[in-house]
């Protein structure tokens, strides 16, 4: 299932820490290094196994009787749970036909049950580490101006592909969290 999640309201690393740790005093390159933050947060959010900032998340979730787990985390607060009828249209479940759980370590779960014609449900939740940047932890910051200010350095030229490196992973693997199928 797809998550459908809104812009973060926060930046997770402020552009100003990439221009320190760059040494960029001038405002030319801001727009490059604002869409290598960008990419370098997405990067951060793929290998944690989690968003930075928190966010409204909407996801679509079949009715299957059993716990469902849902994709993003850590999940904040699950905000509603609505069935989807056949023609697309939104409708209220009854109390009883629904549960919602937030376990230890973030993940959110949501089980559906006994609602005729109701075959997915629609779940609306909040999910990030936190609200501002001083919130996050300051290895993950760190390894987001590293790998923003890498690539900013090597714009051009060869560049490692598509991984991080190395110096930036050991940075980012405590807060790693890994699914097993």
């Amino acid at each position: 299932m797809a998550v459908e999640e809104q812009e973060p309201g926060g930046e997770a690393v402020p552009l100003d820490a990439v221009k320190a740790y760059l040494r960029i005093e001038t405002g030319q390159d801001d727009a490059l290094l604002a869409g290598l933050v960008r990419g370098a947060v997405a990067l951060c959010e793929q290998f944690l196994g989690q968003w930075l900032m928190i966010r409204e998340a909407r996801e679509t979730v079949a009715v299957s009787g059993g716990w469902r787990r849902l994709e993003a985390r850590p999940v904040r607060a699950i905000l509603s749970v609505v069935g989807i009828d056949a023609a697309g249209a939104e409708v209220a479940l009854p109390v009883e036909s629904h549960a919602v759980d937030i376990d230890a370590s973030g993940d959110g779960w949501v089980r559906v049950s006994g609602v005729p014609g109701i075959a997915r449900v629609a779940v609306r939740y909040l999910a990030g580490i936190g609200e501002t940047s001083e919130a996050l932890p300051e290895a993950v910051r760190q390894g987001v101006i590293r790998l923003a200010g890498d690539q900013y350095l090597r714009r051009g030229g060869g560049g490692e592909g598509d991984q991080p490196p190395a110096v930036v992973t050991a940075l980012w693997r405590p807060w790693r969290r890994m699914r097993l199928a």
